[in-house]
Formats: C-alpha cells, structure tokens, sequence
C-alpha cells in the first residue's frame, strides 16, 4: 500500500469521515500517550500515575497539583497544524471530509481550517467556572497563578476536557455516531483503537473503505481494507497533495 493508492480511493469518494487519536498531532511537537516517547512512559518519578493526575476525583481533590501538571503536560501553546491536519481541512473545503472526530483537546484541526470537528474529549481552548458556569479561554488558564479562580463569583474554572472518570458529551458523540453510520469511507489514524468507549465508535461503520493509518497494529487492522503503519501527517499530505 502506498499514498498513491490512498489517494486513489479518496478521490472516488465525497462521503468521507476521518477519526484520530494522539498520532495526528505528534508531528506538531506534542507528545501521545502509551508509545515510548509518550506522556506515561515519560512521566515517571511523578508522586502519582498520569491517570490519576488527570482523573475527576484528583481534580477535586489536588486542585493545584492538578494544574501544576495539566499546565505542564497537556497545553502546547506553539503548536501548530502539521502537513495532516491542513490536508484533512483541504478535504473538507473539497466537499471530500463530511467530518473530523477526534480524541485530541489541542484545537489544531480548527486551527488548520476544518469546521466540522467533534472533539470527543473536549479542548484546552473552553474552560468554564464550576459554579456559575461563565466561560473562559485558555489564556485565563495560563496566566493564573495557581487555581484559576472564576472572577465574577470565585468559584474553581475547569477546562473543558474529559478527565477519567468522566463521560463523554451525549451530544458530541451522537454526532459522532451519525457522521460514522453515514460514511462511504472512515479513515482512522494516529490511535490505537484500545481506549473505550471512543474505540467502539469504529462499529458504527457500515461504508464501503475503512483506512487504517497507525504506526502500530490495532486490534482492527485485520477488518480494515488498507493499512498504513506510517506517520498520519505525511501520508495524508502526500494523499491529498497527489489528487
């Protein structure tokens, strides 16, 4: 398999929905989760896991130390869009993409031009008091102190991220399902496909092509109709570039 096939069947198709992980965004300079290189395996010597760090009751319960790791860990405030995320937003401007689910917070794909984005686990770039629920952008985060403090009624802000023990928004992953059941082609890169209930988004798919693009193997590999153990950026770029 190489780009040229790739680019082949997206060129067939304006029925497309593309579905990532952590991968999509390594070539924008932020680390993924469970590769040798990624935030657990890179956060070790910590006084607790990274998931507990990132789960609701330690947010509750270690506010500060919360921040003092979400600050550090989770914001990349230079990131920027990689050859992947403006291919897939030069897709939709095509009418080939019908929508971008993703698993990332980072807000890249709106920042390489996609409109159609579902974010499965929220964004760094949405935060909101605990109390009175005012919003607030991830500046507000950065430049507090210590715990932002809301200033209109002082209650806790809180990103807008799911943290573990938390649920996905019925509404996003509804739109989710949708978008997947519709398809004529899924294309799922940078994830391992392990992580539920976002993995089990994958069975909604009733299309014609489901595309797999993972540096690694997942459990779906042997379903899929093309598998890529490459770079998500470069091949789609080379893909897109190529019709």
């Amino acid at each position: 398999m190489n780009e040229k096939a790739l680019s082949e069947i997206i060129g067939q198709s304006s029925n497309i929905v593309f579905f990532g992980g952590a991968g999509v965004s390594t070539e924008s300079g932020i680390a993924d989760f469970r590769s040798e290189n990624g935030l657990y395996k890179t956060s070790r010597g910590l006084s607790y896991p990274p998931e507990t760090m990132l789960s609701h009751s330690f947010f509750c319960s270690h506010t500060k130390d919360f921040y003092n790791f979400y600050r550090e860990k989770m914001i990349f405030r230079n990131a920027l869009p990689n050859p992947g995320h403006i291919a897939l937003a030069v897709l939709e401007q095509l009418g080939r993409l019908k929508a971008v689910i993703t698993q990332n917070i980072d807000g890249l794909h709106q920042l390489a031009g996609s409109k159609t984005v579902y974010e499965l686990h929220g964004s760094i770039h949405r935060n909101y008091c605990t109390n009175c629920r005012r919003l607030y952008l991830l500046d507000f985060i950065v430049n507090s102190p210590d715990i932002p403090i809301c200033t209109e009624c002082g209650g806790i802000v809180k990103p807008d991220v799911v943290l573990y023990e938390e649920v996905l928004d019925d509404i996003v992953v509804n739109s989710a399902i949708t978008a997947i059941s519709k398809a004529e082609i899924l294309i799922i890169g940078g994830t391992s496909l392990v992580v539920y209930p976002a993995a089990g988004l994958i069975n909604y798919f009733k299309g014609n092509k489901l595309i797999l693009i993972n540096k690694s193997s997942t459990p779906y590999d042997a379903k899929a109709d093309m598998v890529f153990h490459q770079p998500v950026g470069k091949l789609l770029s080379d893909a897109v570039n190529m019709l």
